[in-house]
């Protein structure tokens, strides 16, 4: 006999698979977000709205959207974590359905959360800024990413028996969340800037001969010389720039790169 959703966290074998869906659906959403909306569509950053100087700048822009990442990145693996302490459980009757409903959940919950908190309280963005109705775009996401995703969760957590497949549901949901992360971590497309962040103790001889073997143009540079901004017109060779010193290189699925911005500032 299968258990509610209402009942899931009182069975302590259960309680770490729930929390793993709604972690995990809560990751996937913000990935959903950052690839969909910064870099396919492009219809904003997580700053587009803050206006006042320095967060004009674009750089400033990429690295945000970069922290948001990371964020959802530490959430993710919180869910990935928990998915591997309650794996055991997801044979027990119902496990299989209530980590498909908690992760339904969890998807929608960003997306209410995003338009309550960034689009109407903060108002650091809103979904289409280039629309003429961009009220209309924000209540869109909200009813049919957010709203709807939970009520669907909630009602598959109040069916009984297993979902199918929930073993390999699990694996899916896993994998989707170790695939999408590096793909919202991509920089957008036509953006040459690339951020590195060289390790202590690199000589400007191998900073420059770094700099020469990807064909960078220097954009700007911190003062203590650690950390560089490039513009390389061919992403391809970026990886030369380990051989030189280099510590992270922001163009790459590492999300740390967006560490690299916050230094030179510092």
């Amino acid at each position: 006999m299968g258990v509610r959703q209402s009942d899931a966290f009182a069975i302590p074998q259960l309680r770490a698979l729930g929390w793993a869906g709604f972690l995990l659906g809560f990751g996937l959403g913000g990935f959903f977000d950052g690839i969909l909306l910064h870099q396919i569509l492009q219809w904003h950053h997580l700053l587009s709205l803050v206006t006042r100087p320095p967060f004009q700048d674009i750089r400033l822009q990429i690295m945000a959207d970069g922290f948001f990442h990371l964020l959802m990145y530490v959430i993710a693996f919180a869910g990935l974590w928990k998915l591997w302490k309650g794996r055991h459980s997801l044979a027990a009757p119902g496990g299989d359905r209530l980590l498909l409903a908690k992760a339904l959940v969890g998807f929608g919950a960003w997306h209410i959360l995003d338009g309550v908190l960034s689009h109407w309280l903060l108002g650091i963005h809103r979904i289409r800024l280039d629309s003429e109705n961009v009220l209309f775009w924000d209540l869109l996401w909200f009813f049919a990413f957010g709203v709807a995703f939970v009520v669907l969760g909630w009602r598959l957590g109040r069916g009984k028996g297993g979902a199918p497949g929930g073993r390999a549901g699990a694996a899916l949901l896993a994998a989707a969340v170790l695939v999408g992360g590096p793909v919202a971590a991509l920089p957008p497309p036509n953006v040459n800037t690339v951020m590195v962040f060289f390790k202590p103790g690199t000589t400007p001889n191998q900073v420059f001969a770094g700099i020469e073997a990807v064909d960078g143009r220097i954009l700007w540079s911190a003062p203590s010389g650690d950390v560089w901004a490039l513009d390389v017109r061919d992403k391809r060779r970026t990886a030369l720039l380990y051989r030189h010193g280099a510590w992270v290189v922001s163009n790459s699925a590492w999300v740390a790169g967006c560490l690299a911005w916050t230094s030179a500032r510092s």
